[in-house]
């Protein structure tokens, strides 16, 4: 299996764990794009030095994780890319800031480590309650629950159409890359010789898949809007899903409950 291939697997499985049949599933798509954006926009507004207030934070994709059947290791797996970038964000942090913010055992702990990590952390709940969003909603139930929230169409548009145009230029490039190396056995990886007739080949094929799939959601009753996507309207328990999780939010981002948990061991 080539990269292509190990690429275009791995988004098809994206797909397939959107399917499943978990309680979390079955919630309403526009429930849990509203928890999954209050949620991001919570955590990203807490203090680059409050990492113990932050940490409780971790609670909402934990249960998520364990309700849905879904697998974190899995999730950082399919993120691995992403992962460095939000380390690299605070990564001069330690050196730029070195007022000390505590000493343990003679070791001194700086500010600047404390905001690199608050700053990493951050980055891993965002991503880890996108992941969760994708994973237990399907791309077209989104993309209607961002019409709803009145999201302009356009941008709801050049999502779906980039999702479902990547997976086809993916397939497209596995497609062609087995085909090389069946004509060049030997090669290894495609020669720099091949890369413009490559390059040409693959924009001409992916253009022809793509119209091919425009006409398809046209059948399918597309204009513009996702009236063809599945509706699961709101009930009483995607409110109370909704409104325990804000709750929650709002307790956490109010409270610093681990520091409230250590000064109750201390006395």
């Amino acid at each position: 299996m080539n990269k292509a291939e190990k690429a275009l697997y791995e988004l098809n499985e994206m797909d397939e764990l959107a399917n499943g049949n978990s309680l979390i599933h079955h919630f309403s798509a526009l429930v849990k794009l509203l928890v999954t954006v209050i949620y991001i926009l919570t955590v990203m507004s807490f203090d680059r030095y409050n990492l113990s207030g932050l940490i409780i934070m971790a609670v909402y994709p934990y249960v998520l994780f364990q309700v849905s059947g879904l697998s974190f290791t899995g999730c950082l797996y399919k993120l691995r890319f992403v992962l460095p970038l939000v380390l690299a964000i605070g990564i001069f942090n330690p050196i730029l800031d070195k007022n000390v913010f505590a000493v343990i055992g003679g070791l001194q702990i700086t500010y600047g480590w404390i905001s690199f990590f608050t700053i990493a952390v951050k980055g891993i709940l965002a991503i880890s309650a996108s992941y969760l969003l994708m994973a237990t909603t399907k791309i077209d139930a989104i993309c209607k629950a961002m019409r709803k929230m009145h999201i302009p169409s356009i941008i709801t548009i050049l999502l779906l159409l980039t999702y479902r145009y990547v997976s086809l230029m993916i397939e497209e490039v596995a497609i062609m890359t087995n085909a090389y190396h069946l004509r060049a056995p030997n090669q290894k990886g495609i020669h720099y010789s091949a890369w413009g007739s490559f390059l040409g080949q693959l924009l001409l094929r992916s253009m022809d898949r793509a119209k091919e799939l425009y006409n398809s959601m046209i059948l399918r009753g597309y204009q513009g809007e996702f009236y063809y996507a599945e509706d699961n309207p709101a009930g009483i328990k995607d409110i109370v899903y909704l409104l325990v999780w804000v709750m929650l939010f709002a307790l956490c981002r109010s409270v610093n409950i681990v520091q409230w948990i250590g000064n109750m061991f201390v006395r």
